[in-house]
């Protein structure tokens, strides 16, 4: 990434960049979650980050915060790419993390953050259509955080075909 698109982003973001990291041309921005939404709308309108490539999670079992929400982005005018990654604690409730989806950003945005849902349990506020997409309804938890077991037996519930 040029130094004056990671300058620009810095300027925006202010505060709510906990870090950035660059490594053999990738850039990286830490961001403080609360305020994703921002943070993207600013990245996709002001810095030109335009095409949401992907987002996915990364679960650091044993770490705090446990789990990073982590979005590719590209301009599509430039070439440039970005990786912003989005820390998440777990509640102490023991309820799911949570963070606002960015589907009204990118409608694209709707798949990948049900694929998160689904394997890692991150739920996303004002997601129009929060299902699973991966597992079936009936399966219960979330299969690729890391305290899953894997020897876990699910058995699959056959629904009526009528409904």
């Amino acid at each position: 990434m040029s130094l004056a698109v990671l300058q620009r982003a810095k300027e925006l973001l202010g505060d709510t960049i906990k870090s950035t990291h660059s490594y053999r041309g990738d850039d990286t921005l830490v961001v403080d979650a609360a305020a994703i939404v921002e943070v993207m709308r600013l990245l996709k309108d002001e810095v030109g980050m335009d095409f949401l490539v992907d987002l996915t999670c990364v679960d650091y079992l044993g770490r705090e915060p446990r789990f990073e929400v982590v979005y590719h982005l590209r301009s599509m005018k430039t070439g440039e790419r970005l990786r912003v990654k989005a820390p998440l604690d777990e509640p102490e409730d023991g309820s799911n993390p949570a963070l606002d989806s960015v589907v009204p950003l990118w409608a694209g945005a709707n798949w990948f953050e049900r694929e998160v849902w689904d394997l890692y349990g991150i739920r996303f506020h004002n997601h129009p259509d929060l299902r699973r997409i991966l597992m079936y309804e009936e399966f219960v938890g979330h299969p690729l955080r890391k305290d899953y077991p894997k020897e876990r037996r699910q058995p699959l519930v056959r629904r009526d075909p009528n409904e």
